[in-house]
This record gives C-alpha cells, sequence and structure tokens, in this order.
C-alpha cells in the first residue's frame, strides 16, 4: 500500500461537493486569461497588495489597484451589489488575496480568488501590464 492509497478516496458524491465547492471559491490564472482573451469579462479583476509604485511596475492586464486594507462598504459601493470580484496577489507565499476575499465577503460581496496570483500569470507566460491604468489584455 503506498502512501497515496493508505487513506481511500472520499465516496464521488463527497469529492463532487468538495470540488464544486473549490471552483466556487477559486479561479485560476488559465480561465482569468481565458475569459479576458474571449472578451468574456464578466468579473472586475483587483490587484489587493502592495503600492501603486509596485502596481504601475507590473500587473495583470485590466485589474484595479486596490489594497484589502483599503476596502470598505463605501468603496466597494463603487460598483453594483451582484458584481464578481476576482482578487490576486504576489503568489502562493501572499496572503493578501485571502484577506481581500474575506473582507468582500464579510460586506456581502461576491467574490472569487485567483488561485496562483502573480507568480501563477508569470508561470503561465501570461502578459503583464505596466503604468498607473489597468491597461487591456493583449492576447
Amino acid at each position: 500500500m503506498s502512501f497515496v492509497s493508505e487513506s481511500p478516496a472520499a465516496p464521488a458524491a463527497v469529492a463532487a461537493a468538495h470540488f464544486a465547492a473549490r471552483l466556487s471559491l477559486e479561479t485560476d490564472c488559465a480561465d482569468v486569461a481565458a475569459s479576458m482573451k474571449a472578451g468574456e469579462v464578466d468579473f472586475v479583476l483587483l490587484h489587493v497588495v502592495g503600492s501603486p509604485k509596485a502596481y504601475a511596475r507590473r500587473h495583470l492586464p485590466g485589474a484595479v489597484h486596490l489594497r484589502h486594507a483599503d476596502m470598505t462598504a463605501e468603496r466597494m459601493a463603487a460598483w453594483p451589489a451582484d458584481t464578481l470580484f476576482v482578487v490576486y496577489c504576489a503568489g502562493p507565499h501572499c496572503n493578501g488575496a485571502d484577506r481581500a476575499a474575506l473582507k468582500l465577503a464579510r460586506l456581502g460581496r461576491p467574490v472569487k480568488l485567483m488561485i496562483g496570483g502573480i507568480t501563477g500569470w508569470e508561470d503561465e507566460g501570461l502578459p503583464f501590464a505596466t503604468g498607473e491604468a489597468p491597461g487591456a489584455f493583449a492576447a
């Protein structure tokens, strides 16, 4: 018996519920990029960490810089209540996206965390934007 099979796999119904729950809370770099490339951006992408200078140096195309520390009910009122937010941070070594997702959820806002963050985006070979404006995805 291997370390893999030492603990039996969950029943299919339990696994289906688990993975459906994960997908309701997370997305990934490839799915965000595919949505952008297809022009099907039905979410607001938020770059939730760092200084304005760091954001200007490199961010995901279309991302709005809004640090998790600055998220308030008043600030989020700029978007309709049913707006889906996708949050990302530096990468797996950073919990800024988790903090932002928690804050948005506590404000009653739909939110998904983009797993991988900037590190995952770079690993996928996807383009970055620079400057103070969100920029656009260039396929």
